[in-house]
This record gives structure tokens, sequence and C-alpha cells, in this order.
């Protein structure tokens, strides 16, 4: 289905993937991009259960806008094992001005079709993703 707002259809296996990672736990994270050929956003990595949060934000590419989500594990203050899911919405300033528009004409509709997601955080720059800041968001 198209995204009226910007013409972009997200690909079956965006939904698939967040599922496991929702369900099953099956992935730690999972970075999606825009094809702009195939007018559609695609997964483009997924990051196994072992993989930490500094592979993660060392998957998103410093000049290039992507969309993510991170499955984040902490401890409350009550001493609780806790999870929640994370939408990013990664737009570094040094990224194409047609690419950040249109993944923020886009977002929106595409957060909708991820059921389950808990938090969200929209960096520009690595320091408004630092884990203190998912951290403290989380609790």
């Amino acid at each position: 289905m198209a995204n009226s707002a910007s013409g972009l259809a997200v690909n079956d296996e965006c939904k698939l993937k967040f599922q496991e990672l929702k369900a099953r736990r099956g992935f730690r994270f999972i970075v999606f991009r825009i094809d702009d050929k195939a007018m559609q956003i695609k997964v483009e990595r997924l990051g196994e259960t072992a993989e930490g949060y500094d592979d993660f934000a060392a998957s998103l590419p410093a000049d290039e806008c992507r969309y993510a989500v991170y499955d984040l594990d902490f401890v409350t203050d009550e001493n609780c094992q806790k999870s929640k899911i994370f939408f990013f919405s990664w737009s570094p300033d040094t990224a194409r001005t047609r690419s950040k528009m249109l993944y923020a004409s886009s977002k929106d509709r595409f957060r909708r079709e991820l059921d389950g997601i808990q938090c969200e955080i929209q960096a520009t720059d690595p320091s408004e993703m630092s884990l203190d800041i998912i951290k403290a968001r989380a609790h």
C-alpha cells in the first residue's frame, strides 16, 4: 500500500522482520532505508541478538537518512528486567535535502505500520541518541 504523502510503499519484509523482533526477540535491531528507485521502504540490516547498542549506532550512515528500531533491555529502579522498542528517525545534517524531506514525509505512516513501538527518537547527530539518552527515555 503506497503512502499518500510520499508515494512510498512499505515492503512486507519490514513488517515481518519487525514482528520477529517483537514476538520472538529474533533481532536486537533493524535498519530500514528508502529505496529511491523502487519507491519503497526496505530492510537494510538486521542486528543479531548478540550485537549491542554500539553496533546499532555504527550501522547508521554518517551522511544518509534511515529509520531503525532497537530493542533495549534495561533494569528498572525496582530491579525489574524490562525491554522497550525504540523507533529512530535518523536524519543527519549532512544528508541531502531531498532525502531528509522524503524520510520526514514518510515517517509517521511507516511508524504506524510497526505496531508495538514504545518510544521514538529523532536524531540529526550521534550525540542526540547516545545510550544514556535512550536509557533515560526508557524509564
